[in-house]
Parts: C-alpha cells; sequence; structure tokens
C-alpha cells in the first residue's frame, strides 16, 4: 500500500482522536521564572528554507538563555543540511548563538515525514515553515503532539484547510498551548501604538480604506534534471496555488491583515479582478501577477486591495484608513482631530513575535492567534477567488465550500500543472485542478 504523507482529510481525522490525552510540555512549568539554559524552551523547526532559517535565528534572538534550538526537518535533505550549516556558522561566530544551537546530524529530519519525526522529539516550542498549503496539516499534528507553536502566514490556501487551522486553534486553547503566527505587525510597537489608538476613536468610525503591496518579482527556482512534478513544484512552490496560495494569499495577507485588525472584523464579500501578464512562462506555474479587490465589511465600509509582482513597476506597501474625524497609516501616524505619530524606537517585529511568544509561554497564559490569523487567511482567499472567478464571494459561502486544493500525490512523481484561472469561466474552486 503506498505512503500518502499528505492527506489533509485522513491525517487531521487521525490526529484529532489522538490529541486529547498528550500531555502539556515540558517547559510549560520550568520556565515560569527568569529562565536559565537547564530549562529553556527547546526548539524545533519544521521548513528549513530562507523563512524556517530566518524564523529560528529570530527566536533565538529573543529567547537568549531560554532557547535553545535542538531539531530540524525538511523534505529535502539538501536544503536541511544547507541550513543547518548556515546556522552552525553563526554559531561559530557568536557565543549566544553557540550556547542556543544545539542540532546534532541525529536531531536532523528529512523526507514527508520529518515533520512527524520532529515533533516526536523533547522540543517544547515548534516553528511551522514549510510552503503554506502544509501547514493546516502540521498544525494538527503539532497541536496533537502538545506543542507551542510558532507558525508562519498564511496558514491555509482553501477553505478545507482553514476550517482545520479553526478547530486546532479551539484544541491548543483547550490545552493551554501558544500559537503565534506569522502576522508581524500585530508585534511592532509603532502599529500596536496606532491601532490602540484608532480603536479608541482617534479617527472616529473608519468609513474606508486602501491597503498595498505592489513590487517587482519574486525568486524562480528553474526546474533541473532528474526533479520529478513534485520536487519541482515543492521548491517553486510560490507559483502554485495548492502550495502558496497565489501571492495574494502568500505575502498580501499581512496588509489584508492589518485591515481585518483596524476594522476587528473580516470581510463579508469580495468581488475582484486579476491577471497574468508578466509572468506568463511555465516557470511561473499557474498563479496570477496582479489583483485589485474591494472588500467589503460590515457597515457598509469597502477597503481596496491591490497587489502586484511585476518587475520594473513601482514599490508600494502599505495600509491607509479614512475616519470620520482623520485618517492613518497605522504603521506611524494620525492625521486630524487626534493628531499623533510615533517617536518610539523601531524594534524587529520579526523579533519580537517571539519575544510575545516566550513571554507568554513564561508567564503560563500562552497567547493564541490561530483564529485570529485562520480569518485573514480565508480573507485572502476570498480575494484570490474573486479575481479568479469573476464572481462576487461571500464570507459564509466560502468558509463552508468544499474546497480543498490538496494534490493527488504520494511522495515524489508526476503531477499536473493545473490551468491559469479564467474569469468568467473559472468556477469557485473545490479540488486540486477544479
Amino acid at each position: 500500500m503506498p505512503h500518502t504523507p499528505f492527506s489533509r482529510r485522513t491525517f487531521v481525522k487521525t490526529t484529532g482522536l489522538a490529541a486529547a490525552g498528550i500531555a502539556l510540555p515540558r517547559g510549560l512549568s520550568a520556565m515560569s521564572g527568569t529562565g536559565s539554559s537547564a530549562d529553556a524552551l527547546r526548539v524545533g523547526v519544521i521548513g528549513c528554507g530562507g523563512r524556517g532559517s530566518g524564523a529560528a535565528r529570530d527566536c533565538m534572538r529573543a529567547g537568549g538563555d531560554d532557547v535553545v534550538l535542538v531539531a530540524m526537518g525538511d523534505l529535502f535533505p539538501d536544503r536541511l543540511e544547507r541550513a543547518r550549516a548556515n546556522l552552525a556558522k553563526v554559531a561559530s561566530e557568536d557565543a549566544m548563538v553557540a550556547k542556543q544551537f544545539k542540532v546534532t546530524p541525529e536531531m536532523c529530519f528529512s523526507g514527508f515525514d520529518a515533520f512527524q519525526k520532529v515533533l516526536a522529539t523533547d522540543i517544547d516550542l515548534v516553528i511551522l515553515a514549510t510552503p503554506p498549503g502544509f501547514r493546516p496539516v502540521h498544525l494538527a499534528a503539532a497541536v496533537a503532539a502538545g506543542k507551542h507553536i510558532f507558525m508562519e502566514k498564511p496558514v491555509a490556501v482553501d477553505a478545507a484547510g482553514v476550517r482545520s487551522v479553526i478547530a486546532s486553534a479551539a484544541a491548543a486553547k483547550a490545552k493551554n498551548l501558544a500559537i503565534v503566527a506569522g502576522t508581524q505587525r500585530r508585534h511592532d510597537p509603532a502599529y500596536m501604538e496606532v491601532m490602540k489608538r484608532v480603536h479608541d476613536g482617534a479617527i472616529g468610525h473608519i468609513t474606508s480604506g486602501q491597503v498595498y503591496w505592489n513590487q517587482g518579482g519574486l525568486w524562480n527556482a528553474a526546474r533541473e534534471a532528474g526533479w520529478t512534478d513534485v520536487e519541482w513544484q515543492v521548491r517553486n512552490w510560490l507559483y502554485f496555488a495548492w502550495a502558496s496560495g497565489d501571492h495574494i494569499v502568500e505575502q498580501h495577507i499581512h496588509n489584508i491583515d492589518v485591515a481585518n485588525w483596524a476594522l476587528q472584523a473580516h470581510p463579508i464579500r469580495a468581488v475582484g479582478v486579476g491577471g497574468r501578464q508578466w509572468r506568463t512562462g511555465a516557470e511561473y506555474g499557474h498563479i496570477f501577477d496582479h489583483f485589485a479587490v474591494d472588500f467589503e465589511y460590515p457597515n457598509g465600509v469597502h477597503i481596496m486591495s491591490m497587489c502586484r509582482q511585476i518587475d520594473g513597476t513601482a514599490n508600494h506597501v502599505g495600509e491607509r484608513f479614512i475616519g470620520t474625524s482623520g485618517f492613518t497609516d497605522p504603521s506611524s501616524s494620525i492625521t486630524g482631530q487626534a493628531t499623533y505619530t510615533w517617536s518610539g524606537p523601531r524594534k524587529n517585529p520579526y523579533v519580537e513575535e517571539h519575544v510575545d511568544l516566550i513571554a507568554s509561554i513564561k508567564a503560563g497564559k500562552p497567547l493564541n492567534e490561530g483564529q485570529q490569523v485562520a480569518e485573514s487567511t480565508l480573507s485572502a482567499i476570498m480575494g484570490r477567488e474573486a479575481a479568479y472567478t469573476g464572481q462576487a464571494i461571500a464570507w459564509d459561502d466560502l468558509l463552508n465550500a468544499p474546497m480543498d486544493l490538496t494534490p493527488p500525490f504520494s511522495g515524489f512523481g508526476p503531477l499536473a500543472v493545473p490551468p491559469v484561472p479564467m474569469p468568467g469561466r473559472t468556477k469557485l474552486a473545490r479540488g486540486f485542478a477544479e
């Protein structure tokens, strides 16, 4: 019987049954004080690409003596070894990292079951940083294993994945496990202070706004001889909706999340346009290179969303919200009756999200951002589907849709690329190629 490493329906069902009997992590009670290397949180990372390696470094910077990195896992042995070698080099040049980086060859795992092997170790905290299509399965497994979790955004690529993440977030809450997501603006002191003032009425009632992530193209992994379809798509994951969700989900979620934060709600409907003008070659899979979406929120508030990845175009990344008595750039300022400009220190939010995660575990009051980031992920998926189909997409219809983009593969082998979506012809996705 062939091994099926990526069957979401089967895996979530079995891990859910096992979840109830798992004890709390070893580090929860041990971390109630100031901490030391003897009772430090033991950390593992699943997904050792650039973001996984970066998150591991950020966690070590945030944790100091309270953190040791002890386990690493990735689908590909070469990427695992490259990440371990890079971190070992940092450790050789930095005395603090040398105390924190304790990953031995025996604690390095590769293959489709690498995540299970990392979770089977005695780690307390796991970093989930594989391509987003794998996130719901890995999150469910981490919660079942009783681990605290840092997971990169987005947390799913389809409605089935979002529903799984919502269920995992509830299970983590019941087990007093932390879940912090890679929506780092929510841990940026400037954003936090401005948003607090907005919620206190500094610009009155928000009536409209705009969110943007417009930039040039990103990396592309050219297919090498000997790579199967599956290997190429996973290594080149940005360009396949089943793996990344498309760039409106994978990247623009940051700005859409800020809109949800500002309005303290998720959108109820979306209409949009998008297409593929510049990245038209097969090396770019089947995703779009630009989107523009009108998100309708409760009380008739509309937020215009725009994102683009096209070389030679102007960069514009940020958010702006207009209220009845002013407007705000939530990264730094408010203009109007309650004018304000952030003047405090600019901290690294990629580190601060780990500072907040570790502090919450130490205090015995673990943060749980699972529901929040699941809603922001579904918001972005709603924008994608509005542009893909050319139809108005409603929140409740999407949340309950039988949409599961999980590919039909079991290990490395053939995997056809779905067609490029065509508005007016493409229907709301149900399965991998629909």
